[in-house]
């Protein structure tokens, strides 16, 4: 079964693959929705009309070929007069609007007590503001459509939650200057993407340093590094540049990635003068 966004105004909800298991749970939420507006009396145009949805959009949601936001769960909740019981599914719907790789790594990134990610390319995906995530995944070819446009910056924005956690993990960023410089979506978003660097910049918890173009030398030359640690004592790492991109967990395998790691942070600029040199863009912009 393929599920697929709704855009319209504003999104019913997003999509999500063929074969995902969270198929099951929405198909779920789909019955439980018509089950209740049919106990409250109201046809799908009446009841489309209070949420704020087309009466074609309701069918979707309740056939299950949508994923509900959770603020559509709030207000159905109210609406229908169920105390809480639809509300209560917003943290699973909440999961399940995210691509399947994304959830996993999000689940990662809620474990982790340290993160440590170099960016070479492009701005890390945690330090994104919304709108500089949807002007950057705007530039895939062959083009997202415009449902899994919102649904890639959902999941992406999604991630950030990892900010607000408490007790807080420890966060360390380097970012090439060149990703800190290319205006993408244009300079408006580029300031405010900027601003929200040095928003993060002042949590104790989190270092952002800059590794300037005119460092030749240093190790990051292949792409991306990311490392995660965990509260047990494990980790898993991966590099666009080192056994296949794909994740690793090897003692030897992630003992690499650390090495070229804290070299990468040594070359670059520590997070006091990265922050004053990201002021310097920022009136520079």
């Amino acid at each position: 079964m393929s599920v697929t966004a709704d855009s319209g105004d504003g999104g019913a909800g997003w999509g999500i693959e063929p074969g995902d298991e969270t198929v099951a749970l929405v198909e779920a939420l789909g019955r439980q929705l018509r089950m209740w507006r049919e106990a409250a009396g109201l046809r799908a145009a009446e009841f489309g009309a209070r949420v704020g949805y087309g009466e074609n959009q309701v069918y979707k949601l309740e056939s299950g070929r949508r994923i509900p936001r959770p603020e559509f769960l709030v207000k159905a909740d109210e609406v229908l007069g169920a105390s809480g019981k639809i509300a209560a599914m917003s943290e699973d719907v909440a999961q399940a609007q995210y691509p399947k790789k994304v959830r996993e790594l999000a689940k990662l990134e809620a474990r982790a007590v340290e993160l440590a990610l170099y960016s070479n390319h492009n701005m890390h995906g945690l330090l994104q503001t919304e709108e500089f995530a949807r002007a950057l995944l705007s530039t895939r070819r062959p083009a997202y459509g415009p449902d899994e446009l919102e649904r890639m910056v959902a999941a992406r924005v999604g991630r950030r939650s990892v900010f607000d956690r408490s007790p807080a993990p420890e966060l360390s960023f380097v970012q090439e200057e060149v990703t800190l410089r290319r205006p993408t979506g244009g300079t408006m978003v580029l300031r405010r993407q900027l601003e929200r660097l040095l928003e993060l910049g002042q949590m104790r918890n989190v270092e952002i340093q800059v590794m300037p173009t005119s460092r030749g030398d240093h190790p990051g030359t292949g792409g991306l590094i990311e490392v995660l640690k965990f509260g047990d004592g494990s980790a898993v790492g991966r590099s666009d540049g080192e056994f296949g991109g794909r994740p690793v967990s090897e003692p030897r395998q992630l003992r690499i990635l650390e090495l070229r790691y804290g070299i990468i942070r040594a070359e670059a600029l520590t997070a006091g003068e990265s922050l004053a040199f990201i002021e310097h863009l920022l009136g520079e912009t």
